[in-house]
């Protein structure tokens, strides 16, 4: 038995039944909770609620006939269709150079580290007539590709890749940093090769923080307006996007209605979509979390 002869007894001095509460550096629950609310109906809540307000008499089939409209139909596949192509091209790049960047020490590292930040700085009408000039028929890329980019689905496209890789790369690289690489070595002196570390080890732990860039690139690219309107041209029924489609309905004779249909439609939709990536990242971070 180990001697105890000399140590110190603490007694605690707490009454028994109460409980210590630690106090927080801001002030208290109720004063930060209700400028929590007031913040976000003043900015986000309100401004959103005017979208139902506007369309409070239309019926299921009126917003039916409108998004049966053949350009808002065709506007709608595009935006949707080519933020989902964007989201998962910068998924899959994004991780490679988050990987690249975290991973290795090379010359002008830092430099192309801060270069990620460009499409979060630049203005998106700079960054559209960039890609415009960059990717036209005559341009310094567009001549030598077989195909045009300029005015085609394939521009808008390239124009929310760029604008949405950022979301990724940075959300990506904290995750890298701290996966501890004693893993990889257990797992390889464990005899498995360089894919099943890879699947087994680091993709399960970094799928979580790749769901989310992925869904801030795609939320993003939904909401893209300027770049894809240099690059694009905004072509009815080819390269317009629902934010030109509601702009344009705006300002038609009496076109508030529609134009707040088609863009509550939008926000469903959108929602919709987001609402199902954080179930699925919900879900990779309990599988993880069982795993460990």
């Amino acid at each position: 038995m180990a001697n105890l002869r000399g140590q110190k007894k603490f007694v605690s001095i707490v009454p028994p039944g109460l409980r210590l509460v630690e106090r927080s550096v801001l002030p208290g629950f109720k004063l930060t909770m209700g400028l929590t609310v007031t913040y976000l109906s003043l900015v986000v809540l309100i401004p959103l609620s005017g979208l139902f307000l506007a369309t409070r008499h239309l019926t299921f089939g009126d917003f039916c006939h409108i998004m049966q409209n053949d350009l808002v139909a065709k506007s709608f596949k595009l935006t949707f269709g080519a933020s989902l192509c964007a989201a998962l091209v910068n998924a899959v790049m994004g991780f490679i150079v988050a990987w690249v960047l975290v991973r290795y020490r090379f010359v002008g590292r830092r430099l192309l580290d801060m270069m990620v930040d460009l499409p979060f700085a630049l203005p998106t009408a700079v960054s559209g007539i960039a890609l415009a000039q960059i990717y036209s028929e005559k341009g310094w890329i567009g001549q030598f590709l077989p195909i045009p980019i300029r005015g085609t689905p394939i521009g808008v496209t390239l124009a929310l890749i760029f604008i949405g890789l950022p979301f990724v790369i940075r959300t990506l690289q904290p995750a890298i940093a701290d996966i501890d690489r004693e893993l990889e070595e257990v797992s390889a002196s464990l005899g498995a090769r360089r894919h099943q570390t890879f699947l087994r080890v680091i993709f399960p732990t970094l799928s979580p923080a790749l769901i989310t860039g992925f869904a801030m690139a795609f939320a993003r690219a939904v909401g893209e307006y300027g770049s894809v309107l240099f690059i694009g041209g905004m072509i009815p029924g080819k390269t317009e996007i629902m934010s030109s489609v509601i702009l344009s309905k705006l300002y038609e004779e009496n076109g508030q209605v529609p134009a707040s249909a088609v863009a509550l439609v939008m926000l469903a939709v959108s929602f919709g979509i987001l609402l199902l990536i954080n179930l699925i990242q919900i879900w990779a971070n309990r599988r993880f979390a069982l795993a460990n």
